[in-house]
């Protein structure tokens, strides 16, 4: 298995904390859309699987994995009268603005994974202009080569459209790419584009849900160096651009991450059954 040369990231529940960041953000949208109707604001959260009491997500719900042209298509219908590009642009507005909740401090992270001369990217079911937002608001914009969103031309995850882009835009082999994300979705699309399928649990899915998926089941991306073992490699074997991981887990429920810049693992979950 060749080295890692890339890593491109989902964004909401990977980079940022997904409940945190975007319960807040959703109760606002159903409110807006709804425009003080409080039955119609009810029947518009049950469409999208969301708590607004709890500000919590179904495991199902469309909001966690789907492009926001889905997330609209199933709004719609309790709309009448609606176009989809109205609710889009409402989606937009309100997403751009929204708070995001960083899993971990980014900056110190993406900094030591540019240090060791991985490039970086974002692929997003939310909108490019969005993405480039919440980057721009968290300060690390400059730190990703390539920012994606199912608006950019190359569609939505599952598909792997947005991975594959990433990796010819910089003439890397797809099996040098760990996709890095919080859903199945985000899984299956790097195994359609032939890259290295990491989960992580900042999102609303379980650890036992993503595991069949994933290469590693990490509690966060602040795991990341740990799961690489990062091994500058030296030039002319291999490239200045990539860096040495660490024995590749098919499955990691317990076992322990090998060494590196930040210690020993264990950096996966044990996985259980849930409650």
């Amino acid at each position: 298995m060749p080295p890692v040369a890339g890593i491109i990231f989902d964004k909401g529940g990977t980079l940022f904390d997904f409940t945190a960041s975007w319960g807040a953000a959703t109760a606002a949208l159903l409110d807006d859309l709804a425009q003080g109707d409080a039955a119609l604001a009810a029947r518009l959260a049950a469409a999208v699987g969301y708590d607004p009491a709890a500000r919590r997500f179904a495991q199902d719900s469309p909001v966690i994995a789907h492009t926001n042209a889905e997330v609209a298509a199933v709004l719609l219908p309790h709309l009448p009268g609606a176009r989809v590009e109205t609710v889009l642009a409402r989606m937009a507005v309100l997403g751009a603005t929204a708070p995001m909740v960083p899993a971990v401090p980014l900056a110190p992270l993406l900094g030591r994974l540019k240090g060791a001369g991985l490039r970086l990217g974002l692929a997003t079911n939310d909108a490019e202009t969005v993405a480039r937002r919440h980057l721009d608001a968290a300060g690390v914009a400059s730190a990703f080569d390539f920012v994606a969103g199912f608006d950019s031309g190359w569609g939505g995850k599952p598909a792997p459209g947005m991975l594959l882009a990433f990796a010819a835009a910089f003439g890397l082999a797809p099996a040098s790419v760990a996709m890095v994300g919080d859903s199945r979705h985000d899984l299956q699309a790097a195994r359609a584009a032939g890259m290295r399928p990491l989960a992580v649990l900042t999102g609303p899915a379980r650890a036992e849900d993503l595991a069949p998926e994933a290469e590693a089941v990490l509690p966060d991306i602040g795991h990341l160096p740990g799961w690489l073992a990062l091994d500058p490699v030296p030039q002319g074997r291999g490239g200045a651009g990539a860096a040495r991981v660490g024995r590749a887990r098919a499955a990691c429920p317990g076992r322990p991450a090998p060494a590196g810049p930040s210690g020993p693992g264990p950096v996966c979950r044990t996985l259980r059954p849930s409650p």
